[in-house]
């Protein structure tokens, strides 16, 4: 068995339960950075790792959006609850490190809380910027391991708990991944601490696929 399908495996488990299990950070946290992430986004648009759905509420009406997950059973909790959204979107069992879209195709990429479980982050992230139009803008809310030497080294030593539960990693690097990915002029605010960060790579700074 793959790690990919390892991670899969473990998000298949514990979707009927996963919302519950994102309850405390959701609720103290991330909901409230989910409008912002996406209320402006605009053509084709697309999702990466949807999870339940979560950000689903926030895009614009009139978005055209295509979103995608590698775990079928949390892909089928997303779809049960807006199959029949009024925006006509569009669900795909997909994993982001081997994407089946064309090149340059989405105006839009999104993620929120993906890029701690992709088993390759920087072929997940250059797929990513494959698929994007040139000129296109990718927007990440992102949970990064802390630059702070003892918090990071703490992320590091109780990291297996969440990979071991679910397959999150909590120190991941992503900044720097986007880069190992090719990705240039990378705008990073810090929404809490320096772990949590919007990452935002605007049309006029992203190099051509």
């Amino acid at each position: 068995m793959t790690k990919t399908d390892k991670i899969k495996k473990r998000y298949d488990r514990v979707a009927g339960i996963y919302n519950l299990l994102d309850k405390p950070m959701e609720s103290a946290m991330f909901s409230k950075w989910r409008e912002s992430l996406v209320k402006d986004v605009s053509g084709k648009t697309l999702e990466v790792g949807v999870g339940t759905g979560k950000s689903i509420p926030y895009y614009p009406k009139d978005v055209n959006l295509t979103v995608i997950d590698f775990s079928k059973n949390m892909l089928e909790q997303t779809k049960a609850k807006y199959g029949d959204d009024p925006r006509n979107i569009i669900f795909l069992e997909m994993d982001v490190q081997d994407m089946d879209f064309e090149d340059n195709t989405f105006d839009t990429v999104v993620t929120s809380c993906v890029f701690c479980s992709v088993p390759d982050p920087v072929e997940g992230l250059k797929e990513i910027k494959r698929v994007l139009k040139p000129g296109g803008r990718l927007r990440m809310l992102e949970h990064v391991r802390s630059s702070n030497r003892a918090i990071g080294k703490l992320m590091d030593w109780l990291n297996f708990i969440p990979v071991n539960v679910w397959g999150a990693n909590i120190n991941r690097k992503t900044v720097e991944n986007l880069e190992k990915a090719g990705f240039m002029d990378i705008k990073v605010t810090k929404l809490w601490k320096d772990i949590v960060k919007l990452i935002e790579v605007n049309k006029a700074e992203l190099e051509n696929s």
